[in-house]
């Protein structure tokens, strides 16, 4: 993976004019006539995407990382200089009160359908929003998930902050290392069945067809059991699960449960046994910022891989 830019001063910037620029968010049209210069991200992906971008200069915080306990060293020596507004999902009134201009979010990743903070909302204070586009899903129809999704963020962010070349540069970087990767990688004549869990007991939460872990399972060489599941992370039951009897499980690692309690939760129940994927004790870990749309997806899918096949 490509090392995030520091590029944290705090220096006054004058707000660069620019010609109207409209980038499609979810089903809206937003226009930009000056770059922003006060912008807040939710969630370490999203965060991770402003980073690498080179876009610390721009922003006067972020919110959603420490609340979920996904802050790992890599991130935690980007964000150094940057506050984090709030712990979890930030109320109107942080963003406000932070003089903020942009903020990037998603459904469910910051916003919540009919919340507090929504584009609507955030409208009459100058706060224009984009949408992370594989969260799109919860507005509306959008196509299966596919690392374009996390792309078409990238060059959008591009054009946003008028930094369309580094956008472009880092995704055709992206895109020509996974052809090189998959061009050589060694598969079965079959997918293998591979189920995510997230989190969950009582019933797990997954990912299904709209979501980033589908796109990196696939990928790999891999199928997600449940990629006709028409919701993006949403819970399902452990009985579909069984039923699908997975060959691998990835998991998801974030929050006060960790990956190792999550696969002794699965290797230890009865009800559980003659899935594959227990019985040959074939269980990987992906980091949350590794799982959800941002600039580890590519070396997610060659952690996948490696789980996978053994290279």
């Amino acid at each position: 993976m490509k090392s995030l830019p520091l590029a944290l001063g705090f220096s006054c910037v004058a707000s660069m004019a620019i010609a109207d620029t409209t980038v499609q968010s979810c089903n809206r049209d937003v226009t930009f006539d000056t770059v922003p210069t006060a912008a807040i991200s939710n969630d370490v992906n999203l965060t991770e995407m402003m980073l690498v971008l080179g876009l610390a200069d721009k922003m006067v915080g972020y919110t959603g990382i420490s609340g979920w306990k996904t802050l790992d060293e890599e991130m935690r020596a980007g964000v150094e200089q940057l506050p984090e507004l709030s712990a979890k999902y930030p109320s109107k009134e942080v963003l406000i009160g932070a003089n903020a201009d942009f903020f990037f979010a998603g459904w469910n990743y910051g916003m919540k359908v009919g919340g507090e903070v929504t584009p609507e909302t955030l409208s009459p204070f100058d706060i224009k929003v984009y949408e992370l586009t594989e969260s799109c899903i919860h507005i509306g129809e959008k196509d299966k998930v596919s690392m374009d999704d996390m792309y078409n963020d990238l060059l959008n962010l591009g054009v946003i902050f008028d930094v369309s070349d580094k956008a472009e540069e880092l995704v055709t970087g992206y895109k020509a290392d996974l052809a090189n990767f998959t061009a050589s990688l060694n598969t079965g004549d079959e997918a293998l069945r591979v189920f995510v869990y997230d989190s969950g007991e009582d019933t797990p939460f997954t990912a299904g067809r709209y979501a980033m872990p589908t796109a990196l399972i696939e990928a790999a060489g891999g199928k997600n059991v449940l990629d006709d599941f028409e919701k993006s992370w949403a819970t399902v039951t452990w009985e579909e699960v069984v039923e699908r009897n997975p060959e691998v499980i990835v998991i998801v690692n974030y929050g006060n449960v960790t990956a190792e309690e999550k696969r002794a939760f699965m290797m230890s129940n009865p009800a559980f046994a003659d899935i594959d994927a227990v019985k040959n004790d074939r269980f990987v870990t992906l980091e949350y910022v590794e799982a959800t749309p941002g600039p580890r997806n590519i070396a997610a899918i060659k952690k996948l891989s490696s789980a996978f096949w053994g290279e």
